[in-house]
């Protein structure tokens, strides 16, 4: 992982600004440039501030009781992998990367299911 900084902090600081529906601060954890690609439903790919915005403000106005609960967090070469439960309570995977300055430069998130999908077909294929 690029830089002197904690990802998987970093990961925490974002959970704990959603959870506490804190749209400025999970906006400033993010590079002014950065993109968001959400495959949960529609693939929608969000780029720049004005568009995370977007993207964040009405799911943080309508979080369920569950929302954004730690599931597991785990390390890559890349950046910081999560599980978590979205704002409706559904288990999320969103894989994070960083610029050496410590903020998010990209996230990519996807129902669990369709992650572990992913990756089986990605060993059927390397195997």
């Amino acid at each position: 992982m690029a830089g002197d900084f904690d990802g998987i902090a970093l990961v925490v600081d974002w959970l704990d600004a959603c959870r506490n529906r804190d749209l400025a601060t999970l906006l400033d954890l993010y590079a002014d440039d950065a993109m968001l690609k959400c495959q949960c439903g529609e693939a929608k790919v969000s780029e720049g501030r004005a568009e995370l915005e977007s993207y964040w403000r009405p799911r943080l106005g309508a979080l369920v009781p569950t929302a954004f609960g730690l599931e597991e967090i785990m390390p890559t070469a890349d950046g910081v992998v999560l599980d978590y439960l979205s704002h409706e309570g559904k288990p999320v995977r969103i894989a994070f990367t960083f610029r050496r300055d410590g903020k998010i430069q990209a996230s990519h998130c996807m129902p669990v299911a369709e992650s572990q999908q992913h990756a089986a077909c990605m060993q059927d294929y390397a195997g």
